[in-house]
């Protein structure tokens, strides 16, 4: 099943959708097409893959829950130590918890057992290991749920995604 990369009017990524709903925003005239990816859904009519709505819409602020998942997708799948690309990486406070360290976006990374053993129950500056990057709390939820497909192969949509 294709998806669909819509845009807002004013070029921000808003939502993705199937190419049949695209279609009829298509059709409709509620949305133009942006790209296409060259197959054709009807006679002239090529299979969009970015979309943008002809009218503004607002989009409600909405709070990215940290969850293992999305601590993953942010690091990319990286540790944040050593810079190994894996999936079977653990989570590691920067501030330990026994130190009254919280679970929040900028306190905890994604890091491999290696490393995270290797730290311990201390700061990285303690052990002597630098983090990669610095953690930050995702900018915007529809960035980031957007990211995560825009990185799983749709090449078409990185330039509208930051980040992806």
């Amino acid at each position: 099943m294709s998806k669909v990369l819509v845009l807002n009017a004013s070029y921000e990524p808003l939502n993705i959708c199937t190419w049949r709903r695209a279609v009829v925003l298509l059709m409709k005239g509620k949305a133009e097409q942006i790209e296409h990816n060259g197959k054709l859904v009807y006679a002239d009519f090529p299979l969009p893959t970015v979309i943008r709505l002809r009218a503004y819409v607002k989009i409600p602020y909405k709070e990215i829950s940290l969850s293992r998942r999305n601590l993953l997708h942010r690091d990319n799948y990286t540790c944040q130590y050593c810079g190994d690309r894996r999936h079977d990486l653990t989570i590691d406070h920067i501030i330990p918890r026994s130190r009254g360290g919280t679970d929040s976006w900028d306190n905890v990374v994604a890091a491999c057992l290696k490393c995270n053993v290797k730290k311990g129950d201390r700061t990285p500056k303690e052990a002597n290991m630098a983090l990669h990057m610095v953690p930050r709390r995702p900018p915007s939820h529809v960035y980031f749920e957007i990211s995560k497909h825009a990185v799983s192969g749709e090449f078409s949509w990185k330039k509208y995604v930051i980040g992806a």
